[in-house]
């Protein structure tokens, strides 16, 4: 399924240096997300000082096709964006009363919005890579090889059903404080652990057809980081901490793209069309079992799942909801 640099270290070698990858990404969301102002500066003021090095100093080294650089800055306004669903507030002097971004619901819409974004520009790509790179090729904005088949169309119907699932948030609240965790965290008790693994299986497919030189890192560590911490210290949250370490790792493979690309640590697809297949295949499998649950619940429960929320009736959503505080 992946092939190791044999010029580089060892297997070992490349397996300790992913678990030093997945605990980096772990770790720097902890702190983003329980620190307001670190989160800040990560988000706000570091990819501009970043921007300004990518498109000087490192212009000819950094990434500077449309995906890398969509894929880098959509992710970073997803984390602005809940930075500020999470933070802002303020006080109505003419009402003498406080408000909270997190109480409008217009900007509640924000959160699907940006990932329906993200997933798309995944799924536009995943099309694009099944119809001009049938049988191989090296990509035009990259020099990274992809095959191009089937898999590819079967997982950008995936990514399309993985959209159409996300429902309820208008249910989204933040994070009560308290003495063990004042991040504030954006929870969205509606995005349950089905449509998380769903998303996860279609997203590494899409990494391991259209990125197969950076499915090791940005297909595995980066997906299984976020998912970890929503269902442990940071339950409920996952698209938050998708959203920053997603973030994060792009503007470090921005920045140092030898990293992944080249060199001891690069680990690449072993372009088996079986494995692609059976990859794409559990993906779609996945994401149509996620619609036909949402459209058994929302027959049996008549609820709209795009006006509130669909699965308050389930043990896991009410746990989530009971962390948050509702206005």
């Amino acid at each position: 399924m992946f092939v190791f640099n044999a010029e580089g270290m060892s297997l070992v070698g490349v397996c300790a240096v992913w678990v030093l990858v997945l605990a980096a990404l772990f770790g720097l969301n902890e702190i983003t997300r329980r620190w307001k102002y670190v989160g800040f500066f990560a988000f706000f003021i570091l990819p501009v000082i970043l921007s300004i090095i990518w498109f000087t100093a490192l212009k000819d080294t950094t990434y500077t096709d449309w995906f890398h650089l969509a894929k880098v800055y959509s992710s970073t306004a997803g984390c602005i964006g809940f930075w500020c669903i999470r933070y802002v507030k303020g006080r109505n002097k003419r009402t003498n009363t406080t408000w909270r971004l997190a109480d409008m619901k217009w900007a509640l819409f924000f959160p699907p919005i940006i990932l329906a974004v993200n997933i798309v520009e995944a799924v536009v790509r995943d099309f694009q890579i099944g119809s001009l790179y049938q049988g191989g090729g090296t990509l035009v904005d990259e020099a990274m090889y992809v095959l191009g088949g089937p898999w590819n169309f079967m997982n950008g119907i995936a990514g399309i059903l993985n959209i159409i699932a996300i429902t309820g948030w208008l249910g989204i609240v933040i994070r009560k404080k308290t003495k063990h965790d004042g991040s504030h965290d954006m929870l969205w008790p509606d995005m349950l652990w089905f449509w998380i693994i769903a998303y996860d299986l279609w997203n590494f497919a899409y990494t391991y057809n259209c990125l197969p030189g950076h499915a090791w890192y940005a297909g595995l560590a980066l997906l299984i980081a976020p998912t970890i911490c929503a269902f442990t210290v940071g339950k409920g949250a996952w698209l938050q901490h998708r959203a920053q370490t997603l973030a994060l790792w792009c503007m470090f493979a921005q920045t140092l793209p030898s990293f992944i690309d080249k060199g001891a640590f690069a680990v690449t697809s072993s372009y088996n069309a079986t494995a692609l297949f059976i990859v794409s295949f559990l993906a779609l499998a996945a994401n149509v079992a996620v619609i036909g649950y949402m459209l058994y619940k929302v027959i049996k429960t008549k609820r709209n799942p795009y006006l509130g929320e669909l699965y308050t009736d389930l043990a896991e959503q009410q746990r989530i909801k009971a962390l948050g505080v509702t206005s």
